[in-house]
């Protein structure tokens, strides 16, 4: 198992406001694509405010795309 693999698996999402953006955007985006079929049930499933991860992720410039279920 790479390292990165090892991080991703210890990371909380429910702390996602005081991680790095793009670190942030890379978890998220790999969970949209391989856990959940929307970013509203990655919300529920880690008890996280989906509007609220939205704005940490646009203030970094990434904005969800429900059409391709990831963020951009």
């Amino acid at each position: 198992m790479n390292s990165y693999v090892k991080l991703e698996r210890n990371v909380a999402l429910q702390h996602f406001q005081n991680m790095d953006p793009h670190l942030l955007l890379s978890i998220v985006n790999m969970k949209l694509r391989d856990q959940y079929p929307s970013l509203n049930d990655l919300a529920r499933s880690y008890d996280i405010d989906a509007n609220a991860l939205c704005r940490k992720l646009s203030e970094a410039g990434y904005e969800y795309q429900p059409t391709n279920n990831q963020f951009k």
